[in-house]
């Protein structure tokens, strides 16, 4: 079976090696273009890209999914195309360039969460699972009908990157089998419940404010899992924005008495929220390094007064 991939991000990079490495022929990978660096500004290629030149795979990083790049990769020959986690809409006549199917995989368990973000949307949420949704691709964002779904439990210490690992090793698990299904006919796609679905938002710089005194801790905390990595959290204070880069577990502070909104602590920050405080650990000012909150507490004691 032949499989034209699509996919930009770290964890499809390693579906894709993955795919190499099995009975699959991976025949082209398709990646949005190199892109700068916000780090050192230099021109990067996405992890997707990377993988492919490395694996030695043909690789298309059309700026535009248009008529030019049409011509030249309907002269491919595939089963599927396979995407997973591309960053584009992608036009009909592609979806119907495959002999057998549009193949996308989700990290969610469809029809909950359709969008961008579901992984940071079940953490937020409070919920128990997440899982791998694989599905045939309409021109409409998520709403294609389900081929088969993977539960994925979300442990309490869970952030993104961790249970975005967990989602990627799933995918691996099942992908090759699920193809192969697919293409004998013995998985046959169901539509979604419409009933049952749920959307998931945008995610901005911006998601990642932080108001402790008007919000629970437990928000706060799933706020910081949800938010790893990308956009992170942050506090604003005397018209300063700064992150946090660490939470103690919340009942060690249960009994601490404000007669402000912070506390200084041997152990670092707590902060009062709308019902037990929290600890912040660790936190960045604008254009400096990460420092404990104990440091901070020395050095900047009478901003936090």
């Amino acid at each position: 079976m032949k499989v034209l991939f699509a996919g930009s991000p770290k964890p499809s990079a390693n579906i894709l090696r993955a795919l190499n490495e099995s009975s699959l022929d991976v025949v082209g990978v398709i990646s949005q273009p190199d892109k700068r660096s916000k780090r050192n500004k230099q021109v990067e290629p996405s992890n997707v890209s990377a993988a492919a030149i490395e694996l030695n795979l043909k690789l298309y990083r059309p700026l535009n999914i248009d008529e030019d790049f049409k011509k030249i990769i309907s002269k491919i020959k595939f089963d599927f195309l396979l995407v997973a986690a591309y960053g584009k809409i992608l036009p009909l006549w592609l979806l119907e360039l495959p002999y057998v199917a549009p193949v996308n995989i989700h990290f969610s368990l469809l029809p909950k969460y359709r969008g961008a973000s579901p992984i940071q949307a079940a953490i937020l949420n409070g919920d128990i699972n997440s899982g791998v949704t694989v599905m045939k691709m309409t021109e409409r964002m998520d709403e294609g009908p389900i081929y088969s779904k993977y539960s994925v439990p979300i442990e309490v210490n869970d952030n993104k990157k961790t249970l975005e690992e967990k989602l990627t090793k799933k995918s691996i698990v099942i992908i090759e089998n699920d193809l192969k299904n697919i293409f004998n006919k013995k998985l046959i796609p169901k539509e979604q419940d419409q009933k049952q679905v749920q959307y998931c938002s945008k995610i901005t710089k911006l998601s990642g404010r932080v108001e402790f005194t008007k919000e629970t801790s437990e928000s706060i905390i799933k706020k910081f899992n949800a938010f790893y990595g990308w956009p992170g959290i942050f506090f604003e204070r005397n018209n300063i924005a700064i992150k946090i880069h660490g939470i103690e577990p919340l009942d060690k502070f249960s009994n601490i008495k404000f007669s402000k909104d912070i506390k200084l602590l041997p152990s670092g920050l707590a902060f009062k929220t709308k019902d037990k405080p929290i600890v912040i650990t660790h936190l960045q000012f604008p254009g400096k390094q990460i420092i404990s909150s104990k440091d901070a507490i020395n050095s900047y004691a009478e901003f936090f007064k």
